[in-house]
C-alpha cells in the first residue's frame, strides 16, 4: 500500500461557540475516528492511533460502492446507535473491539454502524490537505454516494441552535470548523473547536467491588505527570449488560494483587478487591468534586488505551 496511515487533525476544546460566517458547526458523533485509505488497488482502515481496522468494517471497505475516486483518504466517524436510537459508544466498541474477526460477519448483523465522513485528505493520486475546508466539504459531496452504511456529515452555519438540538437530544456535543482550515496532519489547533455537551475521560481500573461473586463497580484512577496512579472515583452504572459483568469477573482473575494500587485512598476501602492498572474504560461524568474525583460517572465501554496514556490534564 502506497498511502501511509496519517495521524488526524483533532479539534481543541471550548466552552464558547465561535461566531461568524467563516465558521461551520457539525455534529459530533459519539463513535471510534475512522480514515480511510484506498489507492486505487487496496483499501485499508486504520483508527487514530493507527491500529488496523480494515476487517472490522466490511461495509466500508466496500469502497466502490460509494466513491467515485481512484484513490482516497477519508476522514470519518464510524458511529452504532444504541436501543435509543441515538450513537452509542458502548455499541460500536462491540464492533471495534473484535478480536476473533471470525465473528465479523455475525456481528455485523448484530450491530449495524454508519460511516459518518466529514473530510477529504487525498484524492486522485492529488493531496487535499493544503486546500481550504470550504473547497474539501464541495469535494466530499461530489465523490461520495451516500448509501445506508455511507453518510456525508451535514454542515450547518448556526452553531449555537446546533449545539441547542444536540442538548434536547441529549448527544455528545458540536464541532465547530473554520471554513479556511487547512487540514493539519499530526496536528491540532483552535481552527476546529470541539463544545462537548459533557465530560468524559478513560481511566484505569485500580481495583472492583463484587456482590454475590460478580463484579458491581470498579474504582478508577489516572497518573499524574510523576507517574503516580491517583484514585478519581468509583462507577457501577452505565451501559455494561449482565453478561460483560461476568466476563469482567473472568478476566480480573489473573491480575488480582494484595496491594492498594492508589497512592490515595478510596472511600470503598473496606469491600475493595485490587487488581494491577491494565484494564481501561470509557466514562461520562458530570464535573470534577473538590476532591477531586467524578461526580455521577457512567461506565460506556472498556476500551484498549494503553494505560500509561491516562492521564490528569
Amino acid at each position: 500500500m502506497n498511502l501511509e496511515p496519517i495521524i488526524p487533525f483533532e479539534p481543541v476544546s471550548t466552552d464558547q461557540i465561535p461566531e461568524g460566517d467563516q465558521w461551520i458547526a457539525q455534529v459530533k458523533w459519539d463513535g471510534v475516528r475512522i480514515l480511510t485509505y484506498y489507492d486505487g488497488n487496496t483499501v485499508r482502515l486504520f483508527n487514530r492511533k493507527l491500529n488496523e481496522r480494515s476487517f472490522h468494517y466490511p461495509e466500508i471497505s466496500s469502497i466502490k460502492t460509494f466513491c467515485k475516486s481512484q484513490s482516497v483518504i477519508l476522514d470519518g466517524e464510524v458511529i452504532a446507535l444504541g436501543e435509543d436510537r441515538k450513537p452509542s459508544f458502548h455499541e460500536v466498541m462491540r464492533r471495534d473491539g473484535i478480536r476473533r474477526l471470525e465473528r465479523v460477519n455475525e456481528l455485523k448483523e448484530q450491530v449495524p454502524i454508519s460511516y459518518m465522513i466529514f473530510d477529504v485528505i487525498y484524492c486522485n493520486n492529488e493531496w487535499k490537505n493544503k486546500l481550504p475546508l470550504k473547497d474539501r466539504v464541495s469535494l466530499l459531496e461530489q465523490i461520495i454516494v451516500p448509501n445506508e452504511h455511507i453518510q456525508v456529515v451535514p454542515s450547518y452555519l448556526d452553531g449555537d441552535a446546533l449545539f441547542e438540538a444536540i442538548k434536547q437530544q441529549d448527544m455528545e456535543g458540536i464541532i465547530v470548523k473554520n471554513l479556511d482550515s487547512q487540514y493539519l496532519i499530526n496536528g491540532k489547533d483552535s481552527r476546529w473547536k470541539k463544545v462537548k455537551n459533557y465530560k468524559d475521560l478513560i481511566a484505569v481500573v485500580g481495583g472492583v467491588t463484587l456482590r454475590s461473586g460478580i463484579v458491581n463497580s470498579l474504582l478508577l484512577g489516572l497518573y499524574d505527570k510523576k507517574g503516580a496512579f491517583l484514585y478519581i472515583g468509583h462507577v457501577g452504572t452505565g451501559k455494561l449488560k449482565k453478561s460483560e459483568w461476568r466476563e469482567l469477573t473472568e478476566k480480573i482473575e489473573p491480575i488480582l494483587v494484595n496491594q492498594r494500587p492508589f497512592i490515595n485512598k478510596p472511600e470503598r476501602l473496606k469491600d475493595a478487591i485490587w487488581i494491577k492498572p491494565q484494564i481501561t474504560v470509557k466514562v461520562q461524568f458530570m464535573e470534577w468534586t473538590k476532591g477531586h474525583t467524578l461526580r455521577q460517572p457512567s461506565i460506556q465501554a472498556f476500551v484498549d488505551t494503553p494505560q500509561d496514556k491516562c492521564t490528569l490534564t
